[in-house]
């Protein structure tokens, strides 16, 4: 059914309890997870780096951080005895969710799984919303995993 799960994540507990999932599921199908790790230097810069110090340390520091978060990721899929593997990609000028889409499409993913945050109102028009543009473009389906919205709640 689900043969190949395609997976971003980003360390948050949407992302955490995202992975969980498809977990569950790759066990249940027998399929295989891949976890895809976006760095995207925007968010993370405000524009008053000098470019040799963002080369130098910032950059390197943001790639050490996905590694890691693709390590631990991996460890707990592992854990699960299901077969995984990592992306990490570096977004330049892309929309995080239009590397998540490229990657499905690359990778020949039957499933994404992705957390998200739920957001309404002005939130979601200020920040927009990745998981509903990877909903809206994917060619395969895509299974969203909201947050827990508190104590005593799936």
């Amino acid at each position: 059914m689900y043969n190949r799960i395609l997976v971003p994540v980003d360390g948050s507990p949407t992302s955490e309890r995202a992975l969980s999932e498809a977990i569950r599921l790759a066990r249940l199908c027998s399929g295989a997870i891949r976890l895809l790790h976006v760095v995207d230097p925007i968010t993370h810069v405000t524009g008053f780096e000098r470019p040799d110090i963002y080369a130098s340390r910032i950059r390197p520091a943001l790639l050490d951080a996905g590694a890691q978060l693709l390590a631990r990721a991996s460890e707990r899929v592992a854990a699960a005895g299901v077969p995984a593997d990592t992306a990490l990609h570096e977004s330049i000028s892309e929309r995080v969710s239009e590397v998540v889409v490229e990657q499905a499409r690359a990778w020949g993913a039957d499933l994404i799984v992705i957390g998200t945050h739920g957001r309404r109102g002005i939130d979601r028009v200020l920040l927009g919303s990745d998981a509903e543009m990877v909903v809206r473009t994917s060619p395969v389906p895509v299974l969203l995993v909201r947050a827990s919205a508190g104590p005593g709640t799936p």
